[in-house]
């Protein structure tokens, strides 16, 4: 993408009223939409659900859509990317969909306690390498962050292409005593169940990319509330 279109797109972003750009003085100040989503922005009382790394949005769209009656945030800290999911929900007049660029370290920053009900981790960047582990998404870095504004019982979904990190999840979860209330590492090759029927038909740009190849895709479900032994 060319210069000149990127800085067209950041323009017409600064018009998206369910586009949000915090800056870095805001979210340290106290960011005025924190634990104020449901009641500033929706007009309502339905669950939030966010997703994390959401590109060009399309899966959060794919979500607000199946699902009305939730309301769905997307983060992502590229602006050009949210452009184009700010664009579509806009067009389509979808009133339960909102953007927030930002970098996904910040979610304490912008979500209270207990205020959003699940996350969707979509294909993020796997961190191949040891020594940038606490970057992981689901590094017990970032799952500390998630449990902060989970409400109780929240959900976590992890889609992912990279069985490294699919392992790596799992092997966090045991290790925390989390909830698994589904797993598998071969999503579209797996029992059609309640768990996977709905999450069956949503897919990101780069799903369909990889299921092209003839990739698996992992899922995983889980709850990051530690059992009692």
């Amino acid at each position: 993408m060319g210069k000149k279109n990127k800085l067209q797109r950041f323009a017409e972003n600064a018009t998206f009223a369910h586009l949000f750009q915090p800056t870095f003085e805001e979210l340290a100040s106290g960011y005025s939409m924190k634990g104020n989503w449901n009641a500033g922005f929706f007009k309502n009382n339905h669950p939030i659900v966010v997703e994390l790394g959401c590109g060009k949005g399309e899966y959060t769209i794919a979500l607000a859509d199946k699902y009305p009656e939730k309301n769905c945030i997307g983060i992502d800290k590229k602006g050009a990317r949210l452009w184009k999911g700010s664009k579509t929900s806009l067009e389509n007049q979808m009133k339960n969909v909102a953007f927030i660029r930002t970098h996904t370290e910040m979610i304490e920053q912008i979500f209270a306690p207990g205020e959003i009900n699940e996350i969707w981790i979509t294909f993020p960047e796997p961190q191949p390498r040891n020594s940038r582990a606490k970057r992981r998404f689901t590094s017990p870095q970032y799952i500390e962050r998630y449990k902060q504004i989970l409400a109780p019982g929240g959900l976590l979904h992890l889609k992912t292409d990279n069985a490294e990190l699919y392992n790596y999840t799992l092997e966090i979860i045991v290790m925390h005593r989390y909830t698994i209330l589904y797993q598998t590492d071969d999503l579209y090759n797996a029992p059609v169940t309640p768990d996977i029927a709905d999450v069956l038909p949503v897919q990101t740009f780069y799903e369909k990319m990889w299921l092209e190849q003839g990739l698996k895709i992992h899922y995983l479900k889980f709850i990051a509330e530690s059992r009692e032994l």
